[in-house]
């Protein structure tokens, strides 16, 4: 049996799978990806065998995915053209050295036409390609990271305890981005998952409002929710300095390290319910219970959306 080949680990997502994965796997069995030689050493320090990689030009990548049985493709952080070539890449090289299965990290009702969502293009792009290539594969669609909505609450709690956007009474099953990883290293491992389409939900859909009661139980502050308009919810981000698209330029140590388009995309999907998908896909895979909204409120310093990290050019 050929390994298990970890995409993105000098990633916040991809770090986080390679930790559960060390966890439950062999180090033997494994190969880890990126292309920060840097965060690569860290792996090759523990005798785990590393490739750089490239996923933005296709040389060099079926040698780096040579030997890999199953592959976990994190999908990059741009969104757009750019995207979906960086993934057609991975995919035609991993076809190409004879991976069997591809594990994908999607987004909850990536295949709806009708989901407005700027982000879903690209994955529903992805997952039919995938498919077309007729690779055996495991597409685990994430909720939204819980984490970008803790760090958001704090950023209101600091200006003026007002919480914007506008995404008004829909619901979201909010996930932790580390459940996200361990639904990633369990799905690599796995050998009863085939063609499966996993949604990867927390475990209660909520709307933003209880998100934020939940923020002030556990916190003691006294933030509340106000529906904008889409154009009101581009005007806050464009004060807070975030580019419109993924092309634009990204603001170090920013608290929004994302596009507004895919952020006010994404609050027009969840407002309309397109995001409100609730299983106990997680569990089956993992055996384990998401993490709830209020124990990351009540650990909140390991729950932040944390640093931009991506290969742009």
């Amino acid at each position: 049996m050929g390994k298990l080949l970890l995409t993105g680990v000098d990633g916040n997502l991809g770090s986080q799978a390679a930790k559960y994965l060390l966890e439950i796997e062999g180090k033997d069995q494994l190969i880890f990806c990126g292309y920060n030689q840097d965060a690569l050493k860290e792996y090759e320090n523990l005798g785990v065998e590393t490739r750089v990689t490239n996923f933005n030009v296709s040389e060099g990548l079926l040698k780096a995915f040579e030997g890999a049985d199953k592959l976990a493709l994190i999908s990059m952080p741009f969104v757009g053209k750019k995207r979906q070539a960086a993934h057609k890449n991975v995919i035609d090289a991993a076809k190409e050295a004879g991976v069997k299965q591809i594990i994908y990290t999607s987004l909850v009702n990536a295949a709806d036409e009708m989901n407005p969502s700027v982000e879903k293009i690209d994955h529903a792009y992805t997952e039919k390609y995938i498919e077309e290539q007729g690779l055996d594969y495991i597409f685990l669609r994430n909720s939204q990271y819980a984490e970008a909505m803790v760090t958001n609450y704090f950023t209101f709690a600091k200006i003026d305890g007002v919480m914007k956007n506008s995404q008004g009474d829909g619901k979201m099953a909010y996930i932790s981005r580390k459940d996200c990883a361990m639904a990633i290293a369990y799905a690599l491992v796995s050998k009863n998952y085939h063609q499966a389409v996993l949604n990867i939900n927390g475990p209660e859909l909520m709307t933003i409002s209880e998100f934020v009661s939940i923020g002030n139980e556990v916190t003691g502050n006294n933030v509340r929710y106000e529906e904008v308009t889409d154009e009101e919810n581009y005007a806050i981000f464009d004060a807070m300095g975030v580019p419109r698209t993924t092309d634009g330029e990204f603001q170090k140590g920013s608290e929004a390290p994302f596009s507004s388009e895919g952020m006010v995309t994404f609050a027009q999907a969840i407002r309309l319910n397109k995001m409100a998908e609730f299983t106990d896909d997680f569990y089956k895979l993992t055996g384990k219970k998401p993490r709830t909204v209020k124990y990351m409120f009540e650990h909140f310093d390991d729950f932040q959306i944390g640093e931009r990290h991506s290969l742009d050019v």
